[in-house]
């Protein structure tokens, strides 16, 4: 394995990842399906599997730094890492950095100036 932004470690082939987050997204679904939400209602609100990956690997960072939440520079730094690294999740890594009141909940932007 190469080494990332910050050391955490490329852990897996893109493809790899993709499936997990895929799997991921289907039990998040299929969970809110048996709690009797409306799709209609949340499905615009989930991440897509890119963006799950690329915020799984900003998670896997920010674990790899003693768990300390990076401030705005340094999470533009780690995004912009995740797309050298992985170059197919380029366009995710560009809608996660470029939306500053965004809508979701989920989105890490909304989330870092909140805390």
């Amino acid at each position: 394995m190469t080494e990332g932004f910050g050391s955490a470690p490329r852990r897996a082939s893109l493809e790899l990842l993709r499936a997990e987050a895929a799997d991921e997204l289907a039990v998040l679904v299929h969970e809110r399906l048996r709690d009797g939400e409306d799709p209609w209602d949340f499905m615009e609100d989930l991440p897509t599997v890119d963006e799950l990956v690329v915020l799984t690997l900003r998670a896997e960072n920010i674990a790899a730094n003693g768990g300390v939440r990076p401030n705005s520079a340094r999470h533009y730094r780690v995004l912009r890492q995740i797309s050298f690294d992985y170059p197919q999740l380029t366009p995710a890594v560009w809608r996660l950095l470029g939306e500053p009141n965004t809508h979701r909940r989920w989105d890490s932007v909304v989330n870092i100036d909140a805390q």
